[in-house]
């Protein structure tokens, strides 16, 4: 489980199927998780939102390459991103990292590595300023602006 439970997390997932269980995992160690299907509901989410964490399927995204991660990064600079895929080649792991992914974990392994990976992206991400007050409210940003 995560140690400092964050509170809202932001799933970007278009299979919906697994992204229902996927969502029953996080709400273990989230107040708060939003789901989305595609890339611009997922760059709106988060610039609206402001989650502690984005948990994204690479398969989302219809081109660019990992620019997207980048895009994410400079609109929510402190969200911890953890890269969801298919793919187990060491090449898409390390190509996920080194744009900035915090987490990398393959989808067959979402029920025995997720929280973890969580974790240690949670632990890398920048620490949020003082003002920034949790909401415990669904639907509503997750941070306050006071």
């Amino acid at each position: 489980m995560v140690e400092q439970p964050a509170s809202c997390v932001l799933l970007a997932d278009r299979h919906h199927g697994l992204t229902e269980g996927v969502r029953g995992l996080l709400e273990t160690a989230f107040s708060t998780v939003v789901m989305v299907a595609d890339e611009d509901s997922l760059f709106d989410g988060a610039a609206r939102m402001q989650p502690d964490v984005a948990v994204v399927d690479l398969s989302i995204f219809r081109a660019n390459g990992l620019r997207w991660l980048q895009e994410l990064k400079r609109r929510c600079p402190t969200v911890a991103v953890v890269v969801l895929s298919v793919h187990d080649e060491n090449s898409v792991r390390r190509a996920a990292l080194k744009a900035g992914a915090d987490a990398f974990v393959l989808k067959r392994d979402i029920g025995t590595e997720l929280l973890s990976a969580v974790d240690r992206a949670g632990a890398a991400r920048p620490p949020r300023g003082d003002g920034d007050e949790i909401k415990e409210r669904k639907g509503e940003s997750c941070r306050s602006s006071s």
